[in-house]
């Protein structure tokens, strides 16, 4: 079945600034449309409010229930999509660039990304939900109005802060996960997911600079492979799909936070050429370096 990609409403109880996509916040959403659904352009943070619903995400199936928190990660299919009469939540709808924008990629490791694939779903506590609530409600009336002469840097605030509160959440059940883990160190799983964590932690010190999975490989003493079924297994990502999200992290924080050279960022990343790194860039965001730092540059 042909997979369609997903774009964000209209609607009175849809708010977004201006008439931008990069960020949009529903405060009802009930249904989704038949078929296999793919997000190109944005991450999801859907907080159920009422009912239940089922789906597959990307092969996995995962049950929604009230004051349950699920996190969407761009490019991912969902299907078989079911949902209880009453079913509704609330959704906040973000694009790569917009992350930039409030500064999450600053706080987000790639360790937190990789545990989230495995991980979507998180039971939110009682002072989560009240939290969480207080937040949204407070974004929601801040952006119906848009006078103030700040009015985007406020929502952007806004969002900011409730999205390092949700972090906070995943880190603490993040952390439970790994103390579970640990009490079972002769299964299979916990060595491969061992594997996947040292992977992860290689491919952030790198920096951008190795983009190589055999590189990558070699340095864990294993083949390439192996290390793309452990991957595949533990994570549902391929290698060479996290290297690019991580070296066009690099990349982006150059050509948005630095004065360096299309040259200079070429060298450091240790691109062969300045024109082998434009090609990588327009690849990977449809622009060139010097549109995108026209665009994005604070």
């Amino acid at each position: 079945m042909e997979i369609k990609d997903l774009m964000p409403r209209d609607g009175n109880d849809t708010l977004r600034i201006g008439d931008s996509d990069d960020l949009v916040v529903m405060e009802n959403f009930g249904k989704l449309p038949l078929g296999k659904l793919r997000l190109n352009n944005h991450g999801l943070i859907v907080m159920c409010t009422e009912g239940a619903a089922q789906f597959d995400y990307d092969g996995q199936q995962i049950q929604l229930h009230k004051n349950d928190l699920f996190l969407y990660m761009a490019h991912s299919v969902v299907c078989n999509f079911m949902s209880s009469p009453d079913f509704n939540c609330r959704q906040i709808w973000f694009s790569r660039s917009e992350l930039w924008n409030i500064d999450m990629y600053s706080e987000v490791s790639l360790s937190d990304l990789t545990f989230l694939k495995q991980h979507s779903k998180i039971s939110l506590k009682d002072n989560d939900i009240t939290l969480l609530d207080s937040y949204f409600r407070l974004l929601c009336r801040r952006m119906r109005d848009t006078s103030p002469s700040l009015y985007p840097d406020i929502v952007r605030s806004l969002v900011s802060t409730m999205m390092m509160e949700i972090l906070c959440m995943i880190r603490r059940e993040k952390e439970l996960f790994i103390d579970a883990e640990a009490l079972n160190e002769k299964s299979p799983g916990f060595h491969r997911r061992l594997l996947a964590d040292r992977f992860i932690h290689l491919v952030e010190k790198s920096d951008g600079r190795i983009r190589k999975v055999d590189d990558f490989a070699k340095q864990l003493n294993v083949t390439p492979t192996y290390l793309s079924t452990v991957l595949k297994e533990t994570l549902n990502r391929r290698p060479s799909m996290m290297i690019e999200h991580f070296t066009m992290g690099a990349i982006e924080r150059r050509l948005r936070y630095t004065d360096m050279t299309m040259q200079e960022i070429a060298n450091d990343l240790k691109f062969p050429n300045a024109s082998f790194f434009g090609k990588y860039v327009k690849e990977h965001t449809g622009m060139t370096p010097l549109e995108y730092r026209k665009k994005y540059q604070k």
